[in-house]
């Protein structure tokens, strides 16, 4: 594959790497993605956050005088669902201009583009061309691997600009929404079921707390792109069998917050609504970021897009959190821009696709957003 790079024949290869998760298993694939650059001269290393929970840092060039452009993405996947497939998750089955598999869209599609455009790059540059690529693990629950290589220190080096390959179908975002899950837990007195008066039943106390939420105020300006902070109700569980009273619950929370909100505060205010009757713990926690779309570099990526988009690209964000959250703070806050071939529509569904006419278009895409700030 390595002498004419083809971005469909490694979307499949990729595709092949079971890297659901839980439980991930990532290193097979992060190897291989790592030995595919490293043979056109990236730097490559490899850190765990766990046992075959891999991420690669990859980088090249650079003329010392601009920090170099960096594409990042994740290849950790979540689980098939309960419906049954009818297409193959695992061997990039294609169907006209389709691609079906389990991360096609989110976002092995996007990876494979970044990586035949960087290798492209680094042929054409001859090497000089200031490139890094940072392929995660564990995005899906948490952002894992970000967080842990920001936690490591030096290892990312300098970035003066991150596309984040994420399903956008191609559209330029500017930015995005963050994550506060919490998981709220209320307790009682086990008794038996003839006999409520005798138990505290959690059961009540968390449709008290269910009630409250539903009425939550997060008493904020909206965003100018991204609106108001979300939160949704996504789990309930309680009680050990029917003729008991209940002694716990938990209540699955998950707030969008906005950028410029601290998720810190967010879990404070909140928990001080809920009162000592509901105690709450953080599940997960990534902030949103934005970019100023008049930032020149933004206007380019959008002069690039137009060309493959046939209109302007509007200014517009994403409700999801990606792997930004943590790393455009380790990098020092450069623009970034969320750009994918994937479609958003299709992420974590059966049968699961992504069009192969943008994961084409990415990677021309990709390659002149990077000689623009290359200067190729």
């Amino acid at each position: 594959m390595q002498k004419g790079l083809d971005v469909l024949s490694l979307t499949r290869k990729l595709l092949s790497f079971n890297t659901i998760n839980p439980p991930g298993q990532e290193h097979d694939c992060t190897k291989y993605i790592g030995k595919l650059l490293e043979d056109d001269g990236f730097k490559t290393n490899y850190y765990e956050f766990a046992k075959g929970r891999t991420s690669l840092i990859a980088q090249m060039g650079g003329n010392g005088d601009k920090a170099p452009i960096c594409f990042t993405g994740h290849i950790d996947t979540v689980p098939l669902g309960a419906v049954d497939w009818k297409k193959d998750p695992f061997i990039g089955e294609i169907d006209g201009n389709k691609i079906y598999g389990r991360g096609s869209t989110d976002m092995k599609g996007g990876v494979a583009a970044m990586i035949v455009a960087a290798i492209t790059l680094a042929r054409v540059s001859n090497g000089k061309a200031g490139i890094t690529l940072v392929i995660t693990a564990g995005e899906e629950t948490g952002c894992q691997g970000a967080h842990y290589l920001a936690e490591l220190g030096n290892v990312l080096g300098e970035a003066g600009a991150i596309v984040v390959g994420e399903p956008t179908s191609n559209y330029p975002l500017v930015g995005h929404k963050g994550a506060l899950w919490l998981e709220a837990y209320t307790t009682g007195v086990t008794a038996h079921g003839s006999t409520p008066e005798q138990g505290v039943n959690a059961i009540y106390k968390a449709a008290h707390a269910i009630t409250r939420l539903q009425k939550y105020n997060f008493n904020v300006l909206p965003h100018p792109i991204l609106g108001l902070p979300t939160l949704n109700i996504g789990t309930v569980s309680g009680g050990m069998n029917i003729n008991s009273v209940p002694d716990r619950t938990v209540i699955g929370i998950d707030i969008r917050t906005i950028p410029g909100q601290d998720n810190n505060r967010v879990y404070e205010e909140l928990q001080l609504y809920l009162g000592e009757e509901v105690e709450l713990k953080p599940i997960v926690d990534v902030g949103g970021i934005s970019t100023d779309p008049q930032h020149n570099w933004v206007q380019q990526v959008f002069e690039v897009m137009e060309r493959f988009l046939h209109e302007r690209p509007l200014v517009r964000g994403a409700t999801y959190f990606t792997d930004a959250s943590i790393l455009a703070s380790a990098f020092d806050n450069p623009p970034t821009v969320i750009l994918g071939p994937g479609e958003l529509t299709m992420a974590h569904r059966t049968d699961e696709f992504c069009y192969i006419s943008k994961i084409e278009d990415a990677v021309e895409a990709y390659i002149e957003i990077a000689k623009k700030w290359c200067n190729l």
